[in-house]
């Protein structure tokens, strides 16, 4: 028979509490909230927007060290565990590009291999932008810069005014191209004295549909400039010039010497075809279609770089009777001698956001202003970890913002 116990049983696996694994261990440093925010870049001007999007979301800047050794070559090493977790890497482009790109293309793998769950890329300013179409001989950098985020293990971008929207095409994961209207327009509402007097203005047509967008929500006017003060993209001796070989009017023995179609009912042959010749472009000087007199002229564009063109058409706007001229531009990549030139225009201010560090700029040219953008890319970094939607920060934006 059983023999029957008498008295409380208790099992030898029961416990009062589950025994914690540390293996030696005591802080695993592990995110309580899921998700990480690293830079990829370790210097102070490119760490600075990284700083500010941590602080309002309440978490530290992930430990990273980013270098470049003796013979060139980028370095990372992520100093704290990011298994199974999600990874936002803040990269903003400084003047050295190449170096920006590689040091997230290797900070991105580096975190693949240490099997972050979902990298995301937080790129402000996306580089190569312009170069997403095809010129002459040349090539569509941008589509060959997604594939290569793409193989190094990016799974999202988070990005900010793309030059052209149709790049989002060029990615094989989500693309979010979030908007500085909101802040550059509040800066206009809040800082420029009466700004119910000024007009937005398209730098060229090409711009004009941004610089609607931005007169329809403030209520304002708008003008459009055309032409150009000089020729923009010279001819390059590529061949385009050379016309169609011609063959001589008699044939010889050897044969075909070119082109040589058959007419008539004996076959007779004649010289090559001749094709039509296209009128090359000639660009007038640069006009104004507006009235811009008495009022204060607002350019608004999406980056702002070598500065030539703005200073030319702050000077005919001024010699249409402008008497203040702002540049409004979501990137500021203000290269070479930008800050000495703006200082010597006619503009009056240069308002840029700080999706690009500029902080060296801005000391050799004070009429350059910086309006913060941290917070809506913070917003964007939470919605994405919380799976929550996105459509509250493209509210009221149409397809042509």
């Amino acid at each position: 028979m059983p023999i029957r116990r008498v008295g409380g049983h208790r099992s030898p696996f029961s416990y009062s509490h589950t025994p914690k694994l540390s293996y030696g261990y005591k802080n695993m440093n592990v995110s309580k909230s899921g998700y990480r925010v690293f830079s990829a870049n370790s210097s102070t001007a490119c760490t600075e927007l990284a700083k500010k999007i941590t602080e309002r979301l309440g978490v530290e800047l992930g430990k990273s060290l980013v270098y470049q050794e003796s013979n060139g070559e980028t370095r990372v090493d992520v100093k704290e565990s990011v298994r199974g977790q999600d990874i936002f890497i803040i990269q903003t482009i400084p003047r050295d590009v190449n170096t920006a790109i590689m040091e997230l293309l290797i900070m991105a793998y580096a975190l693949k291999t240490s099997c972050a769950k979902n990298i995301i890329g937080v790129i402000p300013y996306f580089p190569y932008s312009k170069q997403c179409k095809m010129r002459k001989r040349g090539s569509i950098v941008c589509k060959l810069l997604a594939a290569m985020l793409a193989k190094a293990g990016l799974t999202h971008i988070i990005t900010m005014d793309l030059h052209q929207k149709e790049i989002q095409g060029f990615f094989s994961f989500p693309v979010d191209n979030l908007r500085a209207s909101p802040f550059l327009i509040q800066y206009i509402q809040e800082e420029i004295p009466d700004y119910r007097n000024a007009i937005i203005v398209a730098k060229s047509p090409s711009a004009a549909k941004r610089a609607q967008s931005y007169a329809e929500r403030l209520r304002l006017g708008l003008a459009v400039m055309h032409g150009e003060a000089h020729q923009s993209e010279l001819d390059m001796v590529d061949g385009r010039q050379s016309p169609p070989f011609s063959p001589p009017t008699t044939r010889t023995t050897q044969g075909h010497t070119g082109l040589e179609l058959p007419c008539g009912r004996h076959h007779a042959p004649f010289p090559g075809i001749e094709l039509p010749i296209m009128m090359a472009k000639e660009k007038p000087p640069i006009t104004v279609v507006g009235d811009v007199g008495g009022r204060i002229a607002i350019i608004v564009d999406d980056i702002i770089d070598n500065v030539e063109d703005f200073v030319a058409a702050a000077e005919i706007l001024k010699e249409r009777g402008a008497y203040k001229i702002y540049i409004m531009a979501t990137h500021g990549l203000l290269s070479a001698d930008a800050p000495r030139i703006i200082e010597e225009s006619a503009i009056d201010e240069v308002v840029v956001t700080n999706t690009v560090p500029h902080e060296v700029q801005k000391l050799q040219c004070p009429k350059i202003k910086t309006v913060d953008v941290s917070m809506i890319l913070a917003e964007a970094i939470r919605r994405i970890h919380n799976g929550e939607s996105m459509a509250y920060l493209f509210r009221n934006i149409a397809v042509d913002d």
